[in-house]
C-alpha cells in the first residue's frame, strides 16, 4: 500500500508542474491527472477527439486558454552547462539511465527524479546541467536536482527537441498530440494544454 502511494503521489507531483506544459494563468483544471498520447481524429470548436496509443478514442475539453505547442529538434551539441533541461529515460542493461528525449524546460518546472508512465520503468528527470562526458556508445549528460546528481546516457537515438509556436488549427486530423490532462469523476477529461506534431516532428514524451 505504502509503494503504491509514493507512486500515486510522484505521478501527481509530475503532472501538477509538468516539464513540457505549464499551466496557463487561471490554473490547471482539477481532477485526477492523466497524460494522454495519441492521434488526433478531430478538433470541433474546443473539443478535441484523440484516439490514444493505447486505442480506446477519448474527447478531451481544451480550456478557452489552451496553450498548444509544437517542437524543433535541436542537437546535442546545443546541450550546454547550466542549461535546465528534462529528460524520459527508461533504465539499461547497464544500470544507467538511457535517454529516450531531452527537452528544455523553464525555470519554473520543480527538479525532480521521478517514475514516469511513458513505458513500463521509465523516469522523468528535471535538472540542470553540469557538464558532459563523451563515451564510445554515447555522450553522459551530467545533472544536478536538489543537490542531487545524476547522469543519463544520449546517443544518436535520443530526440532531443525544445518548444515553438503552435494554434488550435494545428491539432489536424492524424497529427501525434501529447496533452496532460485531468479526468473529472463524471470521466470527462480536460486540459489546457497541447504538444502536437509539427513539421514532422513528434512528441516524444
Amino acid at each position: 500500500m505504502r509503494t503504491k502511494t509514493l507512486l500515486v503521489a510522484a505521478l501527481l507531483a509530475i503532472l501538477a508542474v509538468p516539464a513540457f506544459a505549464q499551466a496557463p494563468q487561471g490554473g490547471p483544471p482539477q481532477g485526477t491527472p492523466t497524460n494522454i498520447r495519441g492521434k488526433v481524429v478531430k478538433l470541433d470548436g474546443n473539443n478535441l477527439s484523440v484516439k490514444t496509443r493505447e486505442g480506446p478514442t477519448v474527447m478531451v475539453a481544451l480550456a478557452p486558454n489552451a496553450e498548444v505547442r509544437s517542437l524543433v529538434k535541436k542537437k546535442l551539441s546545443d546541450i550546454k552547462a547550466g542549461d535546465y533541461v528534462a529528460s524520459t529515460s527508461l533504465p539499461g542493461k547497464d544500470g544507467k539511465l538511457h535517454a529516450v528525449e531531452v527537452h528544455y524546460i523553464p525555470p519554473r518546472a520543480p527538479e525532480l527524479q521521478i517514475p514516469y508512465d511513458y513505458k513500463p520503468g521509465s523516469v522523468m528527470t528535471n535538472a540542470h546541467v553540469t557538464g558532459m562526458v563523451a563515451g564510445k556508445t554515447g555522450s553522459t549528460i551530467q545533472m544536478t536536482y536538489k543537490g542531487t546528481p545524476a547522469e543519463i546516457v544520449v546517443d544518436k537515438k535520443t530526440k532531443i527537441v525544445t518548444t515553438a509556436d503552435a494554434a488550435l488549427p494545428d491539432l489536424k486530423p492524424g497529427k501525434a498530440v501529447f496533452l496532460r490532462a485531468v479526468k473529472a469523476a463524471d470521466g470527462t477529461i480536460s486540459a489546457n494544454n497541447a504538444t502536437v506534431e509539427k513539421n514532422g516532428i513528434k512528441p516524444p514524451m
